[in-house]
């Protein structure tokens, strides 16, 4: 395993860098402010990142998407950690690899359109009574002589408001899930209210309801009872893009912000860096952010490698998700009482970290998920060519 990096990805990554600098920084506090991305601004910044040529970065290229490997979309997503969702989403995307398995008619009506950033889709998974629990929704969906007959209801929905479609979960069958794409607007279904969150400014989180909604046979994706394989996969890289990426991507900017204050910022006749309980702060942050990019970086190589690395991404998720935690109250903590301003964007940053060890499946079961594995595999998950 080669973990430095070449020419093109460092060009990669300076351009990705420089985009989120010039284009998307600068919109952060309004989006803060007004807690919404306005529709021109949106349509802006999305005209400018399918430019760049990284929108549906992990896309094929014959599809029109960036084509991107494991490795070097993680590269692109670590960086997209150092601004706010919303921006990024408008930007790059978000185009779910279960569309991969449209076939036929669904090729052109959902997934080029998708990647090409003329139509917008968001996954419905999560319901109120199943969040983690992936497998027990209530949303189903009977067959009829025309095609499907969809009932049930979603909630936290991502983009829920700026999507067009959505690749819905339902059961159709006792122990049966389905994935079905629904388009917005279809009779009997509706948008429901905004979900308020404390963090994620910016970032719509509907409820949506189906009632009798008509979906046509092609409406579904990968055959019958392959909705919940599809719904895990494209889970388990949100989990080490979205997540486990962007987590140390923003862990790695707020260090980087505590470690320039640390140096300035002055207390007794010296700066607060030289205070050793100040400088154990900057180096437990420097120490979990390069072990957690390397437990992200090897779990992309995995994939990369055809091999599964479904256990590894579990613990990326736990592990890179509460480094972030850390980080950012220790930054919190080293700035003090402008930390807790928010006319700094520490507070933020504080704010929006908390939901990384909840969404996508908690810290605590992912821990169940490692835990067994290792009962099961013992030594040979953490231990050198066992």
């Amino acid at each position: 395993m080669d973990f430095s990096l070449n020419d093109e990805q460092k060009m990669m990554i300076d351009t990705v860098r420089r985009f989120i600098a010039e284009e998307l920084k600068p919109l952060e506090n309004e989006v803060e402010d007004k807690g919404f991305l306005d529709n021109a601004t949106a349509l802006a910044i999305h005209a400018k990142g399918k430019a760049l040529g990284l929108y549906g970065m992990n896309m094929p290229v014959e599809l029109g998407g960036g084509g991107l490997s494991n490795m070097d979309r993680i590269l692109c997503e670590e960086q997209f950690g150092h601004t706010t969702d919303i921006l990024i989403r408008r930007a790059f995307g978000n185009v779910y690899e279960p569309l991969l398995h449209c076939k036929g008619g669904q090729v052109e009506r959902w997934l080029k359109p998708a990647v090409e950033g003329t139509r917008t889709c968001a996954i419905t998974i999560t319901e109120s009574g199943a969040g983690s629990d992936a497998a027990g929704i209530k949303t189903h969906a009977k067959k009829t002589e025309t095609g499907w007959v969809l009932n049930g209801s979603k909630h936290f929905i991502s983009d829920g408001e700026w999507s067009d479609f959505f690749l819905v979960s339902a059961k159709t069958g006792e122990k049966e899930i389905s994935m079905f794409m629904v388009d917005k607007g279809l009779p009997g279904f509706t948008v429901g209210k905004d979900q308020k969150m404390m963090g994620l400014r910016g970032t719509p989180h509907l409820e949506l309801f189906f009632d009798n909604v008509q979906l046509e046979p092609l409406a579904l994706l990968g055959g019958e009872g392959q909705g919940f394989k599809l719904a895990m996969g494209a889970l388990n890289v949100v989990r080490l893009a979205q997540v486990g990426a962007r987590a140390v991507g923003k862990a790695t900017h707020v260090c980087e912000l505590m470690l320039n204050y640390a140096g300035d910022r002055k207390q007794f006749g010296q700066k607060i860096g030289d205070f050793q309980m100040v400088q154990q702060q900057l180096a437990d942050s420097v120490i979990e952010i390069n072990a957690a990019r390397w437990m992200v970086y090897q779990a992309a190589w995995m994939l990369d490698q055809g091999l599964d690395a479904r256990e590894q991404i579990a613990m990326v998720k736990v592990h890179a998700a509460e480094t972030l935690g850390r980080v950012v109250d220790r930054a919190v903590q080293v700035f003090g009482g402008m930390g807790f301003c928010k006319e700094l964007s520490i507070e933020r940053y504080y704010r929006d970290a908390r939901i990384y060890r909840i969404y996508d499946g908690t810290s605590e079961i992912h821990r169940g998920v490692i835990a067994k594995s290792a009962l099961k595999k013992g030594a040979a998950l953490f231990d050198v060519n066992r």
